[in-house]
């Protein structure tokens, strides 16, 4: 990619719509997830779903990293925070997501020591200042950011730091498709896979999509001209009777993905018997924890925590979101009692949420006068 605006060009834009136009049948109805929550905010900031017919609608996935937080893993964290000598790190998107009855801001604004990082790297510097203290990063992330956690740890144990912890909540991307796959509430035609996932994976491990459930995949980038691109990949296939996994973003996803990071991945991580989800519930071999030869650094092992499920309001339908099964502007609470500002569900506080999307980018008030 040479310039940016490449992949923003108007003109190519329309071309690629009437492609699309051309391609869909008439009284057909077709429903495509974009898995990744980085794709609903490209497809929402530059309009990408007005230059599509009225019968080819984008559904929105459970692909955004902090939102399948459940409330019961961040009251965990609460918990670690606020042990004597502790100091908590997480990104950003992390500090004001709701966990049973407060946030990590909350728990700072209470006395807690949580700080902000921008990366794991960033926690570990924090460890090696502080030696006196436990610092525990709050890991989040698909296989996107699990690689930059196991080479920190791998950092920590090669440096022999003895005060650096992680509270790994990791999660993998394919059993949460699988679950929504077999999920009588939605029927989807096909799936824009996630880019920044397969930038470590590869586009191979969604090959169980089309073979298992007969629907394509296009693996996208998250310029405008991607997305679109992706769709009509998508559509073709259906139109051609094609099924299969095609790779759109060939300019950064090698189709068997990155196997420096993956050898990584097995060395520091295992996977966990079942992860709790927002919205899906515990999906068994879905989530990463320490593995054996990383034990040292486990803040699960280190400090009890309370390890509580702890249901979502009954006001927020974020889990609807995450499904696919509404869109955010049907939730009784968007825009009104839930904000940015003072969010209730995480689909409203991620810089990825498809609810943030949707307020930030001013599609709410659209979609509300349409109906």
């Amino acid at each position: 990619m040479k310039f940016v605006d490449e992949f923003r060009d108007a003109d190519l834009g329309q071309v690629l719509a009437e492609k699309i136009r051309a391609t869909v049948e008439p009284g057909r109805h077709y429903k495509i997830m974009e898995v990744c929550g980085g794709h609903t905010h490209t497809i929402y900031r530059y309009g990408v779903d007005d230059l599509l017919p009225a019968n080819v609608e984008l559904v929105h996935g459970p692909g955004c990293p902090v939102c399948v937080i459940p409330m019961g893993r961040v009251d965990d964290g609460i918990a670690v925070a606020k042990q004597p000598g502790v100091i908590l790190t997480c990104f950003g998107d992390m500090m004001r997501v709701p966990g049973g009855t407060s946030t990590f801001l909350d728990a700072k604004a209470e006395g807690a020591d949580v700080r902000m990082v921008y990366s794991p790297l960033d926690a570990l510097r924090i460890a090696k200042q502080n030696p006196d203290r436990d610092v525990v990063f709050y890991a989040i992330g698909f296989e996107t950011t699990a690689p930059s956690t196991a080479l920190t740890l791998m950092r920590a144990k090669a440096d022999g730091v003895k005060n650096f912890f992680c509270l790994c909540n990791h999660v993998t991307i394919v059993p949460p498709l699988r679950a929504l796959l077999e999920s009588p509430d939605l029927r989807l035609d096909g799936f824009i896979g996630p880019g920044h996932v397969s930038t470590v994976v590869g586009a191979r491990p969604f090959e169980f999509i089309p073979v298992e459930y007969g629907k394509p995949v296009a693996v996208s980038g998250f310029e405008p001209l991607d997305l679109l691109q992706s769709v009509y990949m998508v559509l073709k296939q259906l139109a051609d009777g094609r099924c299969e996994v095609e790779n759109q973003y060939k300019r950064v996803v090698p189709y068997d993905g990155n196997p420096q990071a993956l050898r990584v991945l097995a060395e520091v991580f295992e996977l966990r018997p079942h992860f709790e989800w927002r919205g899906l519930g515990f999906i068994s071999q879905s989530g990463l924890k320490l593995s054996e030869r990383y034990r040292d650094f486990d803040a699960e092992l280190r400090y009890e925590v309370p390890g509580v499920r702890v249901a979502d309001p009954k006001a927020c339908q974020c889990g609807e979101v995450l499904k696919g099964v509404i869109k955010p502007w049907e939730c009784k609470v968007f825009g009104t009692a839930c904000t940015p500002e003072r969010p209730i569900g995480t689909c409203m506080v991620s810089s990825e949420g498809a609810c943030a999307a949707y307020y930030n980018f001013g599609r709410f008030a659209r979609e509300r006068e349409v109906v």
